[in-house]
């Protein structure tokens, strides 16, 4: 049995799928661009504390998205602060990051839970 796509056909197909890439590319942009601002208008300084690793990938990631977003936190680092393991500890956490939002832990980096501790303690 023998397939016969002809060219244009192929370059429809490929015209077609970089379309939907690109434009769901700049829609995940707009929600994140978006997120960012509400997050930062929500998000008091002390709001949001991250126990971080200094070799934590998630950290790097979350570190960059808000000072990208200019979002308010705090970091403190688990292997130099003592003040910083111990709380790390207390949590049980079993990695970083740890959100600490208002008192409250959180073990990785997910914009769309820090809004929502945000909001649910506003």
């Amino acid at each position: 049995m023998s397939i016969n796509v002809s060219r244009r056909s192929l370059f429809g197909l490929v015209v077609l799928v970089l379309a939907f890439s690109g434009g769901s590319q700049w829609w995940q942009g707009r929600q994140d661009r978006q997120r960012g601002q509400q997050l930062a208008a929500l998000a008091q300084p002390g709001d949001i504390h991250m126990l971080a690793s200094q070799y934590c990938s998630i950290c790097w990631v979350a570190r960059a998205w808000f000072t990208d977003h200019k979002v308010a936190y705090t970091e403190c680092m688990i292997e130099t602060d003592a003040a910083c393991r111990q709380m790390f500890d207390k949590y049980g956490a079993p990695g970083t990051p740890v959100m600490v939002v208002r008192g409250q832990p959180q073990l990785g980096f997910d914009p769309s839970r820090l809004q929502a501790a945000l909001q649910r303690r506003g």
